[in-house]
């Protein structure tokens, strides 16, 4: 059984640079003790998803207790890192969980990158039409 696939508009960022700035992002909700309503934006070349630390508090994470290390690379590689694992819902799907690299900054977004949010999510991006589209990964028989 193939679920129907959610569409999504691209986001303006930067209004002073007009549709140059539009983004995927997708909207969802952290579920956890202290639910936190986000937008993460869909990066194909991000290998991992990674949490803004403030978002992280706001779910009720605490620092102390995440114990596995996380290396980033790229802007981020100076950047202290650590495992989270968070439940998430999208729209009207239903909820996965997602593995992020808590960051110990907020001078990043939420990404949503390969592992493992593409493995969760098939997508489609329409940039020309400034619309993305997302549904769960088709069960294995």
């Amino acid at each position: 059984m193939t679920i129907a696939a959610e569409p999504y508009p691209f986001v303006e960022r930067d209004t002073s640079l007009g549709a140059a700035s539009l983004a995927p992002m997708l909207p969802m909700t952290l579920i956890g003790p202290n639910p936190v309503a986000v937008s993460g934006l869909l990066d194909t070349g991000a290998t991992v998803n990674v949490l803004p630390y403030s978002i992280g508090e706001q779910l009720g994470a605490v620092w102390e207790q995440q114990a596995t290390p996380v290396t980033l690379s790229g802007n981020l590689a100076t950047c202290e890192a650590r495992a989270l694992v968070a439940t998430v819902q999208v729209g009207k799907f239903p909820p996965v969980r997602l593995i992020f690299a808590w960051a110990r900054t907020d001078a990043v977004p939420v990404l949503l990158g390969q592992v493992n949010f593409f493995m969760e999510f098939d997508d489609c991006f329409f940039r020309s039409r400034s619309l993305f589209e997302i549904r769960p990964k088709t069960p294995v028989a």
